[in-house]
């Protein structure tokens, strides 16, 4: 068949011991499903049907080998061989982990194939998930592999946008992590998005401190001054809305965050933690950066609810709506 008019949210069922399948059946059965959007999920039918009737949800799934049986009014399920994975809600299971995968890589070889238009990923659970084929920190590194560009995380929520300059890195490796270059490549990355992804046509950034209190002038360190500070004037100097860098004990505290389109974080949890108080459970991750769109919710497996039908789907909600505006925007962008 022709590829559909409507487009097609590919959406990975994670690891299915946790909470994924279950809240992504719990907006299927409300009809939460984005209109003009064709859900396409890639997950074992039969582990995913067991959780639709562990849980008593009411949606029909259709069970499909290739895109020629894809339906547009239906909810589509693309069969990926369990390989042997059954579901057992809240265990940790290597091979689970693998079925987790080759969901996982099947939808990135669609992606970028176009077959699909957008790309809404499950929680995964890093150690099961490891191989000798995936030995990712997690889906941005992996996609980052597997698809053109170069991903940023950033975190999104109605009331802020949070991007990392370094990701699932060990704390001691942060700061000889943080090079001029990086700084620049991921900020120009950023900005990027903002504009055609958020429509936001001249987009402000704040920029955070390595050290506590940007060094304190160097009473403390002196990383910020020699890297952060030359490459914010820089690109000031080039005409970026950029400020920084700003203490991050404080910043968010304030409220100074909300003078600004986006916040980038010098490593994962000065950015993380401060979006999660005021975001939890309606923020959204999303790999910023590349050429097709990925996102995901801001939680994890969540194995100690999973298949308890307590799990709210209010993160995977927004990631799916997030996926098609952004999706929408890049289209305007092209057709403009």
């Amino acid at each position: 068949m022709e590829k559909s008019k409507k487009i097609i949210v590919g959406i990975t069922a994670g690891d299915m011991n946790g909470v994924g399948p279950e809240i992504l059946l719990s907006i299927l059965s409300k009809n939460q499903f984005p209109k003009n959007c064709v859900p396409l999920v890639y997950a074992s039918y039969k582990n995913l049907e067991r959780t639709k009737k562990h849980l008593s949800m009411n949606c029909e799934l259709h069970l499909i080998h290739s895109f020629l049986e894809l339906e547009e009014s239906a909810i589509n399920v693309l069969d990926i061989d369990a390989r042997g994975a059954a579901v057992n809600y809240g265990k940790k299971d290597k091979v689970m982990g693998r079925l987790a995968y080759h969901c996982l890589a099947k939808a990135a070889q669609d992606l970028n194939d176009e077959k699909i238009d957008v790309l809404v990923t499950a929680p995964i659970n890093k150690e099961t998930i490891q191989s000798k084929i995936f030995s990712f920190m997690g889906h941005t590194d992996y996609l980052n592999e597997n698809i053109e560009g170069s991903s940023v995380m950033m975190m999104v929520s109605e009331s802020l946008r949070v991007a990392l300059l370094t990701e699932h890195l060990s704390l001691s490796k942060v700061t000889s992590s943080i090079t001029e270059d990086l700084v620049e490549s991921r900020t120009r990355s950023v900005h990027k998005t903002l504009q055609l992804d958020f429509n936001i046509r001249e987009p402000k950034i704040a920029m955070l401190s390595i050290d506590p209190h940007a060094g304190d002038n160097g009473v403390i360190g002196t990383i910020d001054n020699m890297v952060l500070v030359p490459c914010i004037n820089f690109m000031k100097k080039e005409g970026m809305l950029i400020d920084g860098p700003f203490p991050a004990d404080s910043f968010f505290g304030s409220m100074k965050y909300k003078e600004f389109d986006a916040v980038i974080a010098t490593y994962h949890d000065q950015g993380l933690i401060p979006f999660k108080t005021f975001s939890f459970g309606k923020g959204v991750n999303f790999t910023s950066g590349l050429k097709y769109v990925r996102t995901s919710p801001d939680h994890g497996t969540a194995y100690e609810i999973a298949g308890k039908g307590a799990a709210k789907d209010s993160s995977f909600r927004e990631a799916i709506k997030l996926a098609v505006e952004v999706y929408k925007n890049r289209k305007l962008t092209i057709e403009t």
